[in-house]
């Protein structure tokens, strides 16, 4: 019984520590489309893409790609 309590709290632990931090995996996923659409040319549901992840996700690693991206397509819009 206490191989089983040992076993299961290992592979909970292993879990958690290998996991993204919540909302990572969406704002990874939101990232990944923003830059699908930046190459269609789409740069104004890009920057709707870019702007979700900062507003919704700011702490997330991807959201300081967000911000250098926004800032491109400020640039390229002026």
């Amino acid at each position: 019984m206490k191989a089983v309590t040992c076993t299961t709290l290992l592979l909970a632990l292993t879990l958690l520590a290998g996991g993204c931090a919540p909302g990572e995996k969406k704002a990874s996923e939101l990232l990944e489309t923003a830059r699908f659409e930046e190459k269609q040319s789409n740069l104004e549901h890009a920057a709707k893409l870019y702007d979700e992840i900062l507003k919704n996700y700011p702490s997330s690693p991807s959201a300081k790609e967000a911000t250098a991206r926004m800032a491109e397509i400020r640039q390229l819009k002026h």
